[in-house]
């Protein structure tokens, strides 16, 4: 049925289906491949953002392993193995941890003082003597629709 839609023969269809099936482990390698650099390029992308950002806050020590370990991955990446590229992946996502314990405690340090600042405020605002007042009210519009009376 598909043959005939494409104006291809039984032949040649058969010979589409032998190619994909002879290149299915070279396909299923670059997918590898692929899927490896994805995942390096990205890890790279956040770590660079992240060390940019938050460098300051890790030791040198840590820096300089995260630094190393960025540049490993990145000269991985330029090569086709896979097994090297992932290795390095995960040998920055390791050297990487400390960098998010790092932005971790720097960001509960600023939720903290703004919870802080919040509180303050809100101390403030109850100081502050408003009259309210309680009242009862009566919708006369529903009553002239129920009556007939617009």
């Amino acid at each position: 049925m598909i043959g005939d839609q494409l104006g291809l023969s039984e032949a040649d269809i058969q010979k589409m289906v032998k190619d994909a099936e002879l290149h299915a482990e070279e396909d299923k390698k670059k997918r590898e491949l692929i899927d490896a650099r994805n995942q390096g390029e990205a890890l790279v992308h956040s770590t660079d953002k992240n060390l940019k950002e938050y460098g300051d806050k890790v030791g040198a020590a840590e820096k300089t392993a995260i630094e190393s370990a960025l540049e490993a991955l990145k000269t991985a990446l330029a090569g086709e193995d896979v097994e090297a590229i992932k290795g390095k992946t995960n040998d920055l996502a390791q050297a990487a941890m400390k960098l998010g314990e790092a932005m971790y405690k720097a960001q509960q340090g600023e939720a903290g003082a703004g919870a802080s600042a919040a509180g303050a405020g809100g101390a403030t605002n109850e100081a502050k003597d408003e009259k309210v007042v309680d009242a009862e009210f009566e919708d006369v519009t529903d009553k002239n629709k129920k009556t007939g009376s617009a």
